[in-house]
């Protein structure tokens, strides 16, 4: 740690605590990796929900940015961002939503990936006088939702937005199946099978003589793994911004690149089980446990001195809701009283930075020129 953290000591805990330098240093590397593709960056900022972070990753050079929630659109909408892509297929019952965005001035994208949505969204935007731009979500890894880029129905939603008077812009996938990988040729075969699916629906639509102008794809391994992207006009990645110990473990990552962690302090101990009893849950963690099944699991988080370095073999091996049980992987019969005495203040890395931040009302960001702030989050759908 290059600078003080004797700010952080006063703070009530648990607190979800942003390192502003690493943060800084993981947009720079995200964002000059896509001006080397040259591909336009996306930034997912689901996973900060939060307006600085958002509007250093657009100082760097980012376009536009990736919502999960209309919340999130209209709170950045406010703030001055314009160029959202809401990128959770559409409910009919959130159309009004983002007509009203839309209407306000917001370039607003939407996505589906069925038919009976798009004749939805259609009969909708045409009974508003609105001309929906919708993107239409592509399976390339069979992780989720999508439709397959060789599928008939891909050209039965884009014609039924294009018919329907809707502008249909472009094709989106997410390779969310990269989390499962661990290796540098695994990653880069599954950017290329994302590149390649997402590039495939795009020239099918083409081929239909539909319009298809956007070709997005996208995940934090993914966009850190491919070679070339041929045909891709901009990616998508979020987490990359704060990384997390589930993307250590993938390989994309160094623990001393972990922008975010929570601010904890001990409360107790269970001497004769070798637990160190803290003042972080899951409550503050989240239940996330996503490194379980991974090649190291660190329990419900990597335990760090206060001043973040890592202590190897201690996490967080159970939660309960306000309290954390932290203990070593292997005892080491020192005395727990004596080593984390009361009042002890440590901070643990997230297995998931997504959600773990989302336990949080607020960050405390600590940046080597200006100190402690606080930065707000976004919540509600």
């Amino acid at each position: 740690m290059p600078y003080s953290t004797h700010s952080l000591a006063p703070l009530d805990t648990p607190a979800a605590i942003v390192d502003v330098a690493r943060m800084q240093a993981n947009i720079r590397r995200m964002q000059q990796r896509m001006d080397t593709l040259g591909v336009k960056l996306r930034p997912h900022v689901k996973t900060s929900k939060c307006l600085p972070v958002a509007q250093a990753q657009l100082a760097a050079g980012a376009r536009g940015v990736t919502v999960s929630t209309l919340k999130e659109a209209e709170q950045f909408f406010e703030a001055g961002v314009t160029d959202i892509l809401y990128a959770v297929g559409m409910a009919e019952h959130r159309l009004p939503a983002a007509l009203s965005l839309r209407q306000r001035g917001c370039d607003l994208k939407i996505i589906t990936d069925n038919a009976v949505s798009a004749r939805a969204i259609a009969a909708f935007g045409r009974t508003h006088g609105e001309r929906f731009e919708v993107w239409i979500e592509v399976d390339t890894d069979g992780h989720r939702s999508g439709i397959k880029p060789d599928e008939a129905a891909l050209l039965d939603v884009g014609t039924a937005l294009h018919e329907g008077g809707m502008r249909l812009g472009g094709v989106m996938t997410h390779a969310g199946s990269s989390y499962d990988l661990d290796t540098p040729s695994a990653l880069a075969a599954m950017a290329e099978q994302e590149r390649a699916g997402c590039v495939r629906a795009a020239e099918r639509l083409r081929a239909a003589g539909l319009p298809c102008p956007v070709v997005s794809v996208g995940s934090t391994p993914t966009a850190l793994s491919a070679t070339q992207l041929q045909g891709v006009t901009e990616v998508r990645a979020g987490v990359y911004v704060f990384f997390d110990l589930v993307m250590h473990n993938i390989g994309v990552c160094r623990t001393d690149e972990l922008a975010l962690s929570v601010l904890t302090t001990v409360i107790g101990h269970q001497v004769e089980k070798g637990w160190v009893i803290v003042d972080a849950g899951w409550m503050a963690m989240s239940r996330d446990q996503g490194t379980r099944k991974q090649k190291h699991d660190f329990g419900y988080g990597q335990v760090c001195t206060l001043d973040g370095e890592p202590l190897p073999g201690y996490t967080v091996i159970g939660a309960n809701q306000e309290h954390g049980i932290v203990a070593a992987a292997v005892s080491t019969g020192a005395d727990v009283t004596t080593q984390f005495p009361i009042g002890t203040r440590l901070r643990i890395l997230p297995n998931h930075a997504c959600a773990t931040g989302a336990q949080f009302p607020q960050y405390h960001a600590l940046s080597p020129d200006v100190g402690l702030q606080v930065w707000d989050r976004a919540h509600g759908w």
